[in-house]
């Protein structure tokens, strides 16, 4: 097969609002609130992302603001408490930055921001260097594919790879990303193969397969 997985950089956005590790707590609130992001990445020199600025490292200032916290919960939130005190960037991000390469898939994107608990993630070139930022709702675009381009790219990557003498012609039908296979193959072996690359093809919500040897056809009563 030759199709090229839909890739981080297809769907990240570049222009991307980023600070320094100076830049004060306030204006990290507004940079927030004026391009209506959940974070910032943090850059250092030519732009090389060392950390990130989320709302949940921005929110113990507030949770502690009028609170004296018992030794008990300065013990089990050292980290909170100081975030609570710090006055920049530098002091407030995450360390080391989760990041990503624009050449990962979306699906390797997708299994970081679950596995980290993360909304958006950087995108770093080899050298470290900030290209964009790809959200949750980039990753979901795929599934604005129409569902033409999609059984184009069933028809061409997995039935004409996997099937390409079948007993009848097979039909690609997608109806709102459910993709449904019908006709007669002369291997059905095949079949679990078929609806595993389909299901992997961007923008697929189901997979139905109807694919049938063509001595499993009911003969006419």
């Amino acid at each position: 097969m030759h199709a090229t997985p839909h890739i981080v950089s297809d769907v990240m956005t570049h222009t991307v609002v980023a600070v320094g590790r100076d830049a004060p707590f306030k204006d990290v609130v507004h940079l927030m609130g004026q391009w209506k992001v959940s974070a910032l990445p943090v850059l250092e020199g030519e732009g090389r992302v060392i950390g990130v600025v989320s709302e949940a490292d921005l929110l113990p200032k507030e949770e502690f603001r009028d609170s004296d916290p018992d030794r008990f919960t300065q013990l089990r939130r050292l980290a909170d408490l100081a975030k609570a005190g710090a006055l920049t960037a530098g002091e407030l991000m995450s360390t080391p930055a989760v990041t990503v390469h624009p050449d990962a898939t979306l699906a390797e994107a997708a299994r970081i921001m679950a596995q980290r608990k993360v909304k958006r993630l950087p995108v770093v070139n080899d050298e470290g260097m900030l290209d964009g930022v790809v959200s949750r709702g980039d990753l979901l675009k795929v599934f604005l594919r129409t569902d033409d381009d999609i059984a184009d790219e069933v028809r061409r990557e997995v039935v004409s790879y996997l099937f390409p003498v079948p007993v009848e012609p097979i039909r690609v039908e997608v109806s709102d990303g459910v993709v449904t296979l019908t006709g007669h193959v002369r291997d059905t072996s095949l079949v679990p193969v078929a609806a595993r690359l389909v299901r992997a093809v961007e923008g697929v919500v189901d997979v139905e397969c109807h694919l049938t040897t063509d001595s499993a056809v009911s003969e006419p009563l």
